[in-house]
């Protein structure tokens, strides 16, 4: 694994010296692309190697992950938050292993994992890098701590977790990759491409071993989002900043802190602004509520179905019952999804926050 470090340092110093210009952007593009195979090669031969892991048992609607360094309050912000009793003191690493707690919130049970605080080079295994990674990476939502008084923090983690394949707050990339018996590389793009050529994609193709390829690109494709589809490894999560102890900073400083990062100023020990903290958490993970309805009967208004924004009426049916596909007839639908009450529709349709919906089957 040592020899995949080195080259990858040796890489990232070339990059690093190599002035970025329309006359060295090619062979930036093709550095990158070795360096992501090479990360590939690593991670496989850790995950042959033996290594102690986190057990986390999955439960709630969605589960988000703390991350930020040692000693931030992250022990601390999940006490608030949840029923957890995540021992907390004022020296690095407290936490030695993943710590869960339920935060309820609009009638939402979101799992919240405390883990240990994660350090430069946690990517390549550094601290319990990897188990902290593999949480990260199995959560809908990262919330990033950082301590209001060291900002680059924020850039420092985000780094971590992109060499570690997590790509915060991106879509995939909107890109088809076909192999072909035949015929080279061919690039298509149905938007203007203004950082790679046909070129550089051959380049880029011929360090994983393509030859032949059709690649029709849905937008402006850079070198770094072909390689991330060529990978076709990553993660695509949600990020939330939270910038702590904020009790100590004046107001006007909090609020500069925040427009700099996009972040919310928060204080763990004394609970300043987890109301906030708690609406931004349910916001980015994107939940609506759904009441259900019996046939003949008032809908449940109490404890509505948590799912997520995109449903269609086929998952709420899968949610319910593993039988509800095969016996559907339509789904009556009161709500903003509807155009008028008790609207009928197929499994297609896509719910909406608040709508109530009655399920008929055969």
């Amino acid at each position: 694994m040592v020899e995949y470090l080195d080259q990858i340092k040796e890489i990232e110093e070339e990059i690093k010296k190599t002035q970025y210009n329309k006359a060295t952007q090619h062979h930036i593009g093709l550095l990158k692309a070795k360096i992501a195979v090479l990360r590939q090669k690593q991670e496989a031969r850790s995950k042959k190697s033996p290594g102690e892991g986190f057990a986390v048992r999955k439960s709630g609607d969605a589960s988000a992950v703390l991350v930020g360094f040692p000693s931030v309050g992250k022990s601390t912000l999940l006490n608030r938050l949840t029923n957890a009793e995540s021992r907390t003191a004022a020296y690095a690493f407290t936490t030695l292993t993943c710590i869960p707690g339920i935060l309820n919130y609009k009638s939402a049970k979101i799992q919240i994992l405390d883990i240990p605080g994660i350090i430069k080079g946690a990517a390549g295994g550094a601290g319990k890098g990897r188990e902290v990674i593999a949480v990260a990476r199995s959560s809908d939502l990262v919330i990033i701590l950082a301590d209001i008084f060291d900002l680059k923090q924020i850039e420092a983690i985000r780094r971590e977790l992109h060499e570690a394949n997590i790509r915060l707050d991106e879509e995939p990339p909107r890109v088809t990759i076909r192999p072909t018996p035949r015929g080279g590389v061919q690039l298509a793009a149905l938007k203007k491409l203004s950082q790679l050529d046909q070129k550089m994609a051959e380049g880029i193709l011929k360090e994983y071993r393509i030859s032949n390829a059709q690649i029709t690109a849905r937008e402006d494709l850079t070198p770094e989002r072909l390689i991330d589809a060529l990978s076709g490894n990553r993660t695509y999560l949600p990020s939330l900043i939270l910038l702590n102890k904020a009790d100590l900073v004046s107001r006007e400083d909090a609020e500069k802190a925040a427009s700099e990062t996009g972040g919310i100023p928060v204080s763990a020990e004394y609970s300043v602004s987890l109301e906030q903290v708690k609406e931004a958490i349910y916001r980015k993970l994107k939940f609506i509520r759904i009441h259900l309805k019996e046939h003949g009967k008032k809908a449940d208004m109490d404890e509505p179905l948590i799912m997520k924004s995109g449903t269609t009426v086929a998952d709420l049916c899968r949610k319910l019952h593993k039988d509800f596909i095969s016996r559907f007839r339509h789904a009556k639908i009161w709500g903003s999804s509807a155009k008028f009450p008790g609207e009928r529709h197929k499994l297609d349709h896509v719910l909406a926050d608040g709508d109530v919906i009655e399920v008929r089957l055969r």
